[in-house]
């Protein structure tokens, strides 16, 4: 009968899900209370569960490093393994909610296969009163095992709810309904009975996607420019002066720059960087025809300032034409 279930593998990286507080009350400190981190066979062996919807094996790559651009690339690469072996028919990974969403988007990008990867995480430790690590882990491999989640690019499954991982942002610091996709809605539920889908991303990824990171040794540098009422001149041509690639400016209502405006478009008259517009809003696009966009530059949609600057890393291992990443903004 195992042999029949859908075969999963469990990626494990820092996170609060697996952590353990000193007590069901260490809902901040987890960190410091000198327990160690669960391994994927203990989270497995505490959620007995899960062997009813799937045969989860724990990599033995675990735990993954994501705390910068070139640890995601390493993960990705593991991902993209790991979907071509025949004996694995989809792949869980236990993330930290801080940047979930970031890792989500840049493995929906990257890995070429259609099967199920799914991507979940917890705001309360293991060991928390009504933590909801062991609900989000079995929640997920219970989509991965789904037939319904192949072809559907990254999902992220965390309260009982999946959500695309292009769309998908953390809102909340603290609160268990913290994922959500705003404006563009969830693609389905993790519900008691069953797993539901009403929707699927219809904006290019995983085999679709044109970005591949076989000839890639190293992505390349992109900063965040956040503007704010106090925003000072001089942090874009800084940015550039360490070696950014890409700016992408976390703008103003539609994606103003604020007082960088002349610093930002003088950089992307002269190549120096492309520079991205997004803005910090939240929801609703940025738009190239409009007040704030000044030749050379590139509009972000609607990804928000995080997902923009991974987006504008690959599409910089591909060309540096604005008119040509402009695409690639229109299309994932």
């Amino acid at each position: 009968m195992q042999r029949d279930l859908p075969r999963i593998r469990l990626l494990v990286g820092p996170a609060t899900l697996p952590s353990q507080g000193k007590d069901r009350m260490d809902f901040l400190k987890y960190r410091h209370s000198g327990r160690p981190r669960m391994t994927g066979q203990e989270l497995l062996a505490a959620v007995p569960e899960i062997a009813q919807v799937a045969c989860v094996e724990v990599d033995e790559g675990n735990p993954y490093e994501t705390a910068t651009l070139e640890d995601v690339r390493k993960l990705a690469a593991r991902v993209n393994e790991l979907l071509q072996f025949p004996e694995v028919d989809g792949v869980v990974f236990v993330h930290g909610t801080n940047t979930l969403e970031e890792t989500a988007y840049f493995l929906t990008l990257t890995v070429r296969s259609v099967k199920p990867i799914v991507v979940t995480g917890a705001q309360r430790p293991f060991t928390a009163l009504s933590t909801d690590a062991p609900l989000n882990l079995l929640d997920a491999c219970r989509v991965a095992a789904q037939p319904e989640a192949r072809g559907k690019g990254a999902v992220v499954v965390a309260n009982g709810e999946i959500n695309s991982a292009r769309d998908v942002t953390k809102t909340n610091t603290y609160h268990v309904h913290t994922f959500r996709s705003r404006d563009v809605g969830l693609l389905g539920y993790a519900d008691a009975d069953k797993i539901v889908f009403y929707r699927a991303p219809i904006r290019r990824h995983t085999v679709d996607s044109e970005f591949s990171l076989g000839s890639v040794e190293r992505l390349p540098r992109v900063d965040i420019l956040y503007i704010y009422a106090g925003a000072q001149r001089g942090m874009a041509e800084a940015a550039c002066g360490l070696g950014a690639k890409g700016l992408v400016v976390a703008g103003v209502g539609a994606g103003s720059s604020g007082d960088l405006a002349k610093e930002c478009a003088d950089i992307a008259a002269a190549g120096r960087a492309v520079v991205v517009r997004s803005s910090r809003v939240g929801e609703g696009r940025v738009v190239r025809e409009s007040n704030y966009h000044e030749p050379g530059m590139v509009a972000a949609d609607n990804l928000s300032p995080q997902k923009a600057a991974l987006l504008l890393s690959l599409a910089l291992t591909r060309t540096s034409e604005p008119d040509d990443i402009q695409r690639m903004f229109e299309q994932y």
